[in-house]
């Protein structure tokens, strides 16, 4: 089965009715998609009560990717609120409970940051990242292309499939050695993840501009990269179960459109969405 969502829910505006609060956008999202990435845990490891809310907001077969928290992947340099690693895991799987009780937890994607490059020390940190989290399934998304370099791609994809990690495929720019390519390869039977983070070449890199975040994810997928896409999905699907499409494209509001089009073309109609809201004034 595959299930189509976006990075986040507060952003969309052209899925929500006009004057919308805040409040009430993921039960309204939930009525568009059956799947979500909360974003909020990368930034700091949520209050078990955020979670329970959420779970609250939705139907009974709606699933969240959770993203882990900034300080578990590397991006976050500096002091964490935590006094070890062991206590900062500790802290971000209690706040999944409520996501794994309710039945509603899809994965936690790792996400690593463009400096974390292939080199031995940084293998041994995956190891102890996968055995801190146990049993819950758990997604891997590299961000420097080291990792699927010619020397090292088959090397990678056979330690993903040994470790038990689920492979978060990218769509992203070719940028240089902060970028992957797209490598349409399962990991997992039961379970491949694709994020759509735009192509937007010019835009990826330039950090050093203020409103670099805002222009990164700026892009519109048109129908014939879709259609690419479509048939990478119908090979995955040949090897993994289950399969989770997430649009990151949305600096310019543009993932839940193609989102929408790509379930069009997939020709995928979800049952046991929320009902929608209807904004008649």
């Amino acid at each position: 089965m595959v299930y189509i969502g976006l990075t986040g829910w507060g952003d969309h505006d052209s899925i929500y009715p006009e004057h919308i609060k805040s409040t009430n956008k993921l039960a309204e999202y939930s009525s568009h998609f059956p799947v979500v990435e909360v974003d909020a845990s990368f930034y700091a490891v949520q209050p078990v009560r955020n979670a329970e809310k959420w779970v609250n907001q939705t139907t009974d077969s709606f699933r969240f990717v959770v993203k882990a928290y900034q300080g578990m992947t590397g991006h976050q340099r500096g002091d964490t609120p935590f006094s070890s690693k062991k206590e900062m895991f500790k802290a971000f799987k209690e706040s999944l409970k409520p996501y794994q009780d309710t039945g509603k937890l899809a994965l936690v994607l790792f996400q690593f940051p463009p400096w974390f490059d292939c080199r031995k020390e940084n293998v041994t940190y995956l190891r102890y990242c996968k055995q801190m989290m146990g049993e819950i399934p758990v997604a891997l998304e590299f961000r420097h292309q080291s990792w699927f370099s010619d020397h090292y791609r088959a090397e990678t994809i056979d330690f993903m499939k040994g470790e038990g990690w689920i492979h978060s495929i990218a769509d992203e720019p070719q940028a240089g050695e902060g970028s992957i390519p797209v490598v349409p390869v399962a990991t997992n039977a039961n379970m491949t993840m694709v994020r759509l983070h735009g192509r937007n070449v010019h835009g990826w890199n330039k950090s050093g501009n203020a409103n670099w975040r805002e222009v990164r994810y700026l892009y519109n997928y048109n129908k014939d990269e879709l259609l690419e896409w479509k048939q990478r999905i119908a090979d995955l699907e040949r090897d993994t179960k289950d399969i989770i499409v997430l649009f990151n494209n949305n600096s310019g509001g543009d993932a839940a459109s193609n989102a929408k089009t790509f379930q069009s073309l997939l020709g995928i109609e979800y049952e046991g969405l929320s009902p929608r809201q209807m904004d008649l004034f």
